[in-house]
Parts: structure tokens; C-alpha cells; sequence
């Protein structure tokens, strides 16, 4: 009897400490925030025809034509100037861009940098791209950088208090198996960024990309549908 009790006390503190992070999300006025099960995000470069989507729009208008409704929307990494992903990129687990182990300048080069993947067995996961293995069991991921939160620590390049501000967005992965993406409604330096992360209780976050970035949330009355870019991430029902 008291073992069962010490497991349901135990399924209570984790459902609180679930519900307290997306609460503190609900409460932080500086970003746009969604938190979702791993199982329903996907990721978007090209339509069936080849074409690159570039914008939510165009993303939202493909899926309303396959009955589908977009209900949530973040461009998913750096990508170049034809569009197409810098760094890694999988889609139905098929490697259409391979991992870049280069050194270069820039905020995907700022060591350590990441990638944040999805599994066929519906789990989401934020890794360091030195330690990225791929497998079968692989369905989506997208590399960026730099990582935001590092083993619930704040990326140690990042300075507070730091005049480097920028519109910024990126991923997390919460307790539970629960991925938050969250993008800056107003300039922001990257410690703060990160530290928004590190309170909602993520162990791991990446930086996906800066002053380009949109989102797409119309439960929160927040549409941005424009844009001009590579990967895209999305939610649809």
C-alpha cells in the first residue's frame, strides 16, 4: 500500500512541476510560446511536387488543401540562399541535407552547436551535433546553432547583460517528453533566451534561428504568415 502511494505522490509532483512550467510559459509576456507532445510535430521543406513552401502561408494553404488545419507554425533553422537547410536535415527519415561538422562564423558555427530530432517511436530530443547518431529510428531533424541550454546549463558563451539583441526563436525539450518552442516578441539577448528555456525546465535547447523568425499561433491570436524560409515547423490536426 505505501509503495503505491509513493508512486502516485511522486505522478502528482510530476504533473505539477509539467503544469507549473507551462503556466510560467503562459505568464512570460516577452515570448510566444506552444507546448506540444513530440508525437505531433512534423517537419516541412518541399511539397510533393519538389517546390520549397518558403512561407507559414503557403504551408497552411497546402494542408487546408489536404484537409488539414495548421495550428501551429516556426521556421525550423538556418538555411541558405536557394532555401535549403543548412546543416542537417531529415524528413520522413530520409537524409535530404547531412550533418555539418565544418567550423565557420556565424550563430549556427557558435560551438557547441545542435540538432533537435524526432523519432519514429514519437520521442523529441535536443543533442549537442557532436554527439548526433543517426538510426533508423530517426523521422525528422533539423540542425542549428547554438545550443541554448546545455545539460540545464546556459550555453557558457552567452554573457548577461549582453547589448547583442536580436528577435530570436528555438526549441526545447521538456520533462514528459513534451517539446516548447518559443519565439522573442521584442529584441532579446541570447543569455536571456536561453534562461527563458532553462526556467520552463529544459535540459536541452536550441537556437533555431534570429531576426527572420516567425510564428504561427492562432490560438493566441498571433498570425504571422509570411516569410522566406527553409525547414519549417509545424503542427496540424
Amino acid at each position: 500500500m505505501e509503495f503505491h502511494k509513493s508512486k502516485i505522490l511522486v505522478l502528482i509532483a510530476f504533473l505539477f512541476f509539467c503544469s507549473g512550467a507551462a503556466q510560467n510559459a503562459e505568464q512570460d509576456s516577452r515570448f510566444i510560446t506552444f507546448v506540444t507532445d513530440a508525437a505531433s510535430v512534423k517537419l516541412y521543406w518541399k511539397d510533393e511536387t519538389g517546390q520549397i513552401y518558403r512561407s507559414i502561408q503557403t504551408l497552411k494553404s497546402k494542408l487546408e488543401d489536404n484537409k488539414q488545419e495548421l495550428r501551429f507554425a516556426m521556421n525550423g533553422g538556418m538555411y541558405l540562399k536557394d532555401n535549403s537547410p543548412q546543416g542537417l536535415f531529415i524528413e520522413d527519415g530520409a537524409v535530404r541535407k547531412p550533418l555539418d561538422t565544418l567550423s565557420g562564423q556565424g550563430n549556427f558555427y557558435l560551438k557547441p552547436n545542435g540538432v533537435f530530432y524526432l523519432t519514429k517511436s514519437n520521442r523529441a530530443v535536443v543533442c549537442q551535433s557532436k554527439d548526433f547518431a543517426n538510426n533508423d529510428d530517426i523521422s525528422y531533424a533539423t540542425q542549428s546553432g547554438p545550443m541554448l541550454v546545455i545539460g540545464g546549463e546556459i550555453h557558457p558563451a552567452f554573457k548577461k547583460g549582453s547589448v547583442n539583441l536580436n528577435i530570436r526563436n528555438g526549441v526545447g525539450i521538456l520533462p514528459g517528453n513534451k517539446v516548447v518552442f518559443a519565439m522573442s516578441k521584442k529584441e532579446i539577448n541570447f543569455y536571456d533566451f536561453a534562461e527563458y528555456f532553462k526556467t520552463l525546465g529544459c535540459k536541452t535547447a536550441l537556437y533555431l534561428d534570429g531576426f527572420v523568425s516567425r510564428t504561427y499561433l492562432p490560438e493566441e491570436n498571433w498570425t504571422q504568415l509570411d516569410g522566406n524560409f527553409g525547414v519549417i515547423i509545424g503542427v496540424a490536426k
